[in-house]
């Protein structure tokens, strides 16, 4: 028998043993104890609570520890979740400090002095516990595509895991806006990761001809905070073909690719592919100029929000036991921002130029305007199950 089917008995003989004269409420009192199993005095103890509040008085049960992390600071803890756009805790620990220095700045923060005190030290595993009971609104599932190219012989392929390579290596994917089907022209996002700095570029076009990747792969190196020094897409022929390759020869970017069909070669950005584009642009179809040119706009402020305010952690260690049995170790989370900041290679005259960008920064104030860019994105968009 449960306590709350416990509970329910005794309440069911309260009536009773109020009306009863001292002999039956004895008696009454022996038949819960046979029933329940409880102790006399915890049994005297329920009917007079259930007595009060059947009077209407304002009963409460203080037993226990009083609870430390109140209603309003996880309430602060919710916003500053949803300003990340839902990260989860072992990316938002690090950076929340930071978070909530900006919205007070910027008189965004209207929550008490004690609230946020307590939410500053708050522990990592108490904000897991809270964050992964908050409602998450963003859910996936879609459509690729991608075709073998002729130049396999010419490029290179990457095998295993990088080594640590500097800044300026990285990965570079295409991912595919078609809705539920590849079928006409519809709109393709090129993304590039560092491996290094983890620093995102995000392009959309329309369509996933050569020329038009190679567009966007330049418009990524020309606005790079640093010197792009190779990259690695997958086989595809919108990578691998010769205008690509003699525009990397010419530039000095060393130009590798991946195994054809080993899609964990490309674990980094197969994984950003979902965080940083399915989670905003969702799975609808983009086929109209109309949507290209919002996307677009969407992807300049999520650069921004990405780089400066998103925390990412980094696999610097593989511990392989056995053939089935392997554990990782990652370093601590930070943003892209911090990473570039405090690596030895960056130009000085370059990190002061970015210091000077990111104290202009409010997260909370691009955030909304991404979810604004969003809606704008959304609006007439033939939406699937797998939409957010």
């Amino acid at each position: 028998m449960t306590m709350r089917t416990k509970h329910e008995v005794i309440e069911d003989a309260l009536k009773g043993y109020l009306r009863s004269s001292k002999q039956s409420k004895k008696e009454i009192l022996d038949r819960l104890e046979k029933v329940t199993h409880m102790q006399r005095k915890s049994i005297i103890r329920r009917l007079r609570v259930l007595q009060l509040r059947k009077d209407g008085y304002d009963w409460q049960d203080h037993r226990g520890r009083p609870v430390y992390y109140t209603p309003d600071v996880v309430a602060a803890l919710h916003e500053v979740w949803l300003t990340s756009h839902e990260l989860c805790a072992e990316r938002l620990h690090p950076i929340l400090g930071e978070y909530v220095d900006v919205l007070i700045r910027d008189n965004m923060w209207n929550h008490s002095d004690e609230a946020t005190g307590k939410l500053r030290k708050m522990s990592l595993g108490t904000m897991k516990g809270f964050t992964q009971s908050f409602d998450k609104v963003i859910s996936g599932g879609g459509r690729c595509m991608t075709k073998p190219s002729s130049l396999k012989e010419v490029i290179p392929v990457r095998r295993g895991p990088w080594d640590n390579p500097p800044p300026g290596y990285g990965e570079v994917d295409t991912v595919a806006h078609c809705g539920n089907t590849l079928e006409g022209e519809f709109v393709w996002t090129v993304q590039y990761s560092d491996i290094s700095l983890l620093w995102c570029f995000l392009e959309a076009q329309m369509g996933r001809g050569g020329k038009e990747t190679l567009d966007s792969i330049k418009a990524m190196v020309k606005r790079s905070p640093h010197r792009i020094q190779g990259l690695d897409p997958d086989s595809g022929g919108e990578f691998i073909n010769w205008a690509t390759k003699d525009w990397s020869v010419e530039e000095k970017i060393e130009l590798t690719r991946i195994r054809p069909g080993m899609k964990n070669d490309h674990g980094r950005i197969e994984q950003k592919n979902d965080k940083n584009v399915r989670k905003w642009a969702g799975y609808i179809r983009i086929d109209t100029e109309e949507r290209l040119a919002t996307l677009k706009e969407m992807y300049k402020v999520l650069e921004v929000y990405i780089n400066h305010f998103l925390p990412s952690m980094k696999c610097i260690e593989k511990i392989r036991y056995n053939i089935s049995h392997s554990s990782r170790k990652y370093d601590d989370a930070k943003t892209p921002y911090q990473r570039f900041m405090e690596h030895p290679d960056m130009d000085k005259d370059a990190k002061k130029k970015m210091l000077e960008f990111h104290q202009t920064l409010n997260p909370k104030v691009i955030h909304d305007r991404l979810l604004i860019l969003r809606k704008k994105l959304f609006v007439g968009a033939k939406f699937t199950r797998n939409d957010i």
